[in-house]
């Protein structure tokens, strides 16, 4: 039996829930995907449910500074998330009939922008909390979650918590990369405005830098992608592994 599969035994018919928690530029979205992969887990990305709302706006005229008018299309705006972890598609609109996939345009720098305006809106970011909660309830609590609350908001409960962190200097270097394979090229004033000013902001809603009771650190400033892996499946075997 390879390793994977003995990871895949798992909690067979039980629940396996994955919060992780973390700053941008972290890893958190690759490591969290990869995780769920090696452990034939169900993937979420909160931040792309923020990011898709805000697009949303963005497209239909909503100002993401009118809280009340970004509450109301947060409680009725499409929003749909494939959940396989080598997928990663998203598909959004004002109802399901105008959705489309936005996969690629959620990461746009407008959506960068202008996401923290939506993701600090407590209204909103109570529907979209209901949201995550009920898609990790609909594969029978065996997911990965990432975001910035899920291991103290949207999954407290969940059987592995931990917060994945990184320098301020890794963390830059590490959106830099990713920018700079998918073609964009942002000044380092730019980047530290996207990495470093969003982290700022959300942070007045929910705590991300630093790890609540109850939830494991793993500081990935002097790991590769492949070593930070192997810790978070160290964490998850030793957690729930027997």
């Amino acid at each position: 039996m390879s390793e994977q599969d003995a990871s895949q035994m798992l909690r067979i018919g039980r629940s396996l829930v994955i919060a992780i928690d973390g700053p941008s530029g972290s890893g958190k979205s690759s490591v969290a995907r990869e995780i769920a992969r090696r452990l034939g887990l169900a993937y979420q990305d909160t931040g792309a449910m923020y990011r898709a709302l805000t697009l949303v706006c963005l497209e239909n005229g909503v100002s993401v500074q009118n809280q009340a008018a970004v509450e109301e299309l947060a409680e009725r705006f499409y929003f749909e998330q494939w959940f396989d972890p080598g997928v990663g598609m998203v598909a959004a609109g004002l109802d399901a009939e105008r959705a489309l996939d936005v996969t690629d345009e959620i990461r746009e720098p407008r959506v960068s922008e202008a996401v923290s305006a939506v993701a600090t809106n407590l209204g909103a970011r109570t529907e979209l909390i209901r949201r995550q909660r009920a898609a990790i309830e609909s594969v029978r609590n065996r997911m990965v979650v990432e975001g910035r609350d899920i291991t103290t908001v949207v999954a407290p409960k969940a059987e592995v918590r931990l917060l994945l962190t990184a320098s301020e200097a890794a963390r830059l270097a590490r959106r830099g990369a990713q920018l700079a394979s998918s073609g964009e090229q942002q000044s380092a004033e730019q980047l530290a405005q996207q990495v470093l000013a969003r982290d700022a902001k959300d942070s007045t809603v929910v705590d991300f830098q630093r790890a609540a009771d109850g939830v494991v650190t793993i500081d990935s400033s002097d790991l590769d992608f492949d070593q930070t892996v192997a810790a978070v499946l160290r964490l998850v075997h030793e957690t729930v592994g027997g």
